[in-house]
């Protein structure tokens, strides 16, 4: 794990390394800063003149004004190398996710990925900044402050050796205890999100069935979960801090106590004055690194469980890789199933796919019909290689689809979903994602195409329009249409329509499936839909059941032969053709 996130230090490297380093040079100051003042004190004893007083008082304020430079200096170069490693970490994870197959992307929740590239992030970046920082600081102060207590006060710096045992079991009962608290409440967190996520997401529909009180109660239950956890875990931690306070003032006391008694005993031979007042500075400096130390301890805890969620995402590979020498030009937009099986995963008992046998010509337009679950979406999904067929070959150009550059692959693979998504900004930069360098005209072009021309230039900035986050200011007739002509301008080999006319009318259906039949002939095209209307024209119609090829043929041919085309065909077109209600 800490392998895998060091990685992300990258040209954060020099400052990660120089703040350790100026903290070092500020502890020893720190640590020489209580010696002077007790050679300071005994000299003053002594009698001692203004020139002398003079002397040691300017090596202290040289020394406070080292200290004061090498602590800004690391401060600067910690939150520059926490702030940097944290933004790698985001970055890298994104990349991450970019690559991910759907495959990938089932084994985590949308809502999982969001916590672990925020709240996560956030806690492993506090805890690399205590690591570079205060967890040098710490050690280094307990160490070098305990050696200059042994040689002003001898015997009496024994005590300290008596409580960091205390401490050290202490700290480790407390992590022990809480550890596994932080590991459930990561998972309760992303719960929270998902119920969040999913609220927004769908508000309209919350509101529509006045759904209000429902889904506060739901959202009250999550954060309550979540925020029992975090009690459990933070009276936990709350022990740390008595505990300290507790060897505090037993070491306070007992230095006094011990220390007064001395010198009064000895007439300070044993201890002087001067020794005294810096055992008490270095007291002071010991148990407060301790304390520190426990504060990086806790945050070190909580970041712990976060490193391993990054680091799972960092550690994922994708299912889907390019080829040694992959293919980078598709021939044609020919597809061949040769007996191809499908599960989602290895653990899943049932084929989502059985054994579908289908070749397909280029430039030939297929429609599919099927029921709800018959797996229509799965079929089309291994053409673009979301996924992989578990058994059996996918062919897109007479060539395996494993043996493409998957970009190449995509690029001639358009696939508008019914759901498909639009991203923030104008119109026009959402339809080149289809293609960067697309002109104008060649929008204009893709957008009359896809019957979308006619709606946007009745907007006021027509295609500088502006789109909300996920098109919410665009009806979802208007949303598919675009989406359409988003994929048109990638002049696919092969356009790919998942059910994408369901929101609009039957005429404006027709006047796109006519436009694809006479501007893009070449382009095979495969509609997924459920009205009849919109794939009885199609060359070959699919009908598909339980994952399977119940039957193929023409509308006239499966009108004939197929119960189960037949009955859907009745029931859309009883009492008349009704597909436009």
């Amino acid at each position: 794990m800490l392998k895998q996130l060091t990685k992300s230090i990258r040209e954060y490297k020099k400052v990660s390394i120089l703040t350790p380093l100026l903290v070092s040079m500020e502890v020893v100051m720190e640590c020489i800063i209580p010696f002077v003042v007790a050679q300071l004190v005994n000299q003053i004893k002594a009698g001692s003149g203004i020139d002398v007083i003079f002397r040691y008082g300017l090596i202290l304020v040289v020394m406070a004004a080292l200290s004061l430079s090498f602590g800004a200096g690391a401060g600067s170069t910690c939150a520059t190398a926490s702030c940097g490693f944290a933004r790698n970490l985001r970055k890298d994870m994104f990349y991450r996710i970019q690559d991910f197959s759907f495959e990938n992307i089932d084994r985590f929740s949308t809502s999982s990925l969001v916590t672990r590239m925020t709240t996560d992030v956030m806690n492993v970046q506090l805890a690399y900044m205590m690591v570079i920082r205060l967890a040098i600081r710490s050690p280094l102060m307990m160490i070098f402050s305990f050696t200059m207590a042994v040689v002003m006060g001898g015997k009496i710096a024994l005590i300290f050796l008596c409580v960091i045992p205390v401490l050290g079991i202490g700290l480790f009962a407390v992590i022990f205890k809480v550890m596994p608290l932080f590991k459930r409440v990561f998972r309760k967190y992303d719960a929270l999100n998902n119920s969040i996520q999913e609220n927004v997401k769908g508000m309209r529909v919350v509101k529509s069935f006045v759904r209000e009180d429902y889904e506060k109660k739901k959202f009250d239950r999550a954060a309550e979960d979540v925020c029992q956890d975090f009690t459990r875990a933070e009276k936990i931690l709350a022990f740390n801090s008595p505990l300290m306070q507790f060897c505090l003032y037993v070491v306070m006391v007992f230095v006094l106590s011990y220390g007064s008694y001395t010198i009064i005993s000895s007439g300070g031979m044993a201890l002087d004055v001067g020794q005294f007042s810096a055992m008490l500075v270095y007291s002071f400096q010991i148990l407060n690194s301790l304390m520190m130390l426990s504060m990086v301890f806790v945050m070190i805890t909580m970041a712990n469980e976060s490193a391993h969620r990054i680091a799972e995402v960092l550690e994922e590979k994708s299912s889907l890789t390019d080829p040694e020498h992959p293919v980078y030009e598709v021939k044609d937009g020919s597809v061949d199933f040769d007996h191809v099986s499908f599960k989602y995963s290895k653990q899943a008992e049932k084929m989502a796919l059985s054994n579908i046998d289908l070749h397909i010509r280029s430039g030939e337009t297929i429609g599919i019909i099927g029921g709800t679950g018959s797996s229509k979406s799965s079929l089309i999904q291994l053409i673009s290689r979301l996924y992989d067929a578990t058994e059996g070959v996918v062919k897109v150009g007479g060539l395996d689809v494993r043996e493409y550059d998957l970009a190449a692959l995509r690029n001639q693979v358009a696939v508008v979903l019914q759901k498909n998504i639009l991203f923030s900004g104008t119109i026009k930069e959402n339809l080149r994602w289809g293609k960067q360098d697309a002109t104008d005209e060649e929008i204009r072009e893709a957008c009359r195409l896809a019957q979308a021309d006619e709606f946007v230039m009745q907007f006021p900035n027509q295609y500088d329009t502006y789109i909300e986050q996920g098109g919410s200011n665009v009806s979802g007739g208007q949303k598919q249409r675009l989406c359409i002509a988003r994929a048109l301008l990638k002049k696919p080999r092969i356009l790919i329509l998942d059910d994408s006319t369901s929101a609009v009318d039957t005429k404006t259906d027709a006047l796109i499936r006519k436009a694809f039949k006479e501007y893009i002939p070449q382009t095979t095209k495969i509609i997924i839909a459920q009205r009849i209307s919109s794939v009885q024209d199609a060359d070959r119609i699919l009908v598909m059941e339980g994952g399977t090829i119940r039957d193929i043929g023409t509308h006239e041919e499966l009108l004939a032969r197929s119960e189960i085309y037949r009955e859907v065909y009745t029931s859309q077109n009883k009492g008349g053709d009704q597909d436009g209600e």
